[in-house]
């Protein structure tokens, strides 16, 4: 088994709660009394742009919130937005231990919106962990799309074989794998832990 001394890490669902995902949505929309078709119309047509760094967040919520006068301002909207990333401290502890031991170069590969990838990178201490953010609004690039993982090998100059990506959704491990990449499918910690292990990283 080759060695692995790169490690890429998914964000939203691994080492944080997810940014503006499904639920998110779902809570946000409850929260402000949003008509759920209305909104969902509007972010499907919206939602590569802004993933991809073509728009801004603001200009994201301009065309599917404020796009008629609404009972709350922007800025209530944006502020729990961003409230409802968490950390997920028990895998943002193995990741720490990972970059702490030097053994291990770290990445993420990830599909967020620049405002708030930004904000978790800063909030949740993410510099301290990890060299490169491969984020899908730096690069126009977004999972599961084979291109953002061959990017993320050619920037960091890392050969697939010295690598493992780790993401909680099967469909985004598929393109790693096809460029010869490990992968892991995260469910929890421990079976992280058990993963890693197997692939012969010590933990």
């Amino acid at each position: 088994m080759p060695e692995i001394n790169s490690i890429f890490w998914d964000v939203g669902g691994v080492l944080l709660s997810n940014a503006w995902d499904r639920s998110q949505r779902e809570r946000a929309l409850e929260q402000f009394n949003l008509d759920e078709a209305e909104f969902t119309d509007r972010h499907e047509m919206l939602v590569s742009s802004l993933e991809r760094g073509k728009i801004s967040f603001d200009e994201y919520l301009d065309r599917t919130i404020f796009y008629r006068p609404r009972p709350f301002a922007r800025e209530v909207f944006k502020d729990y937005v961003f409230s409802l990333s968490q950390p997920h401290h028990e895998v943002l502890a193995v990741a720490e231990q990972l970059a702490k031991s030097g053994k291990y170069f770290m990445a993420t590969v990830n599909n967020e919106s620049k405002d708030l990838n930004q904000y978790r990178i800063q909030t949740f201490g993410l510099r301290d962990i990890f060299s490169v953010f491969v984020s899908s609004c730096f690069v126009g690039l977004r999972k599961p799309e084979e291109a953002i993982y061959r990017l993320a090998l050619e920037v960091t100059q890392k050969s697939a074989e010295n690598c493992c990506f780790i993401d909680d959704r099967a469909l985004n491990l598929e393109s790693a794998r096809r460029l010869g990449m490990s992968t892991i499918e995260m469910h929890d910690v421990e079976q992280l832990r058990r993963e890693l292990r197997k692939l012969g990283v010590q933990i």
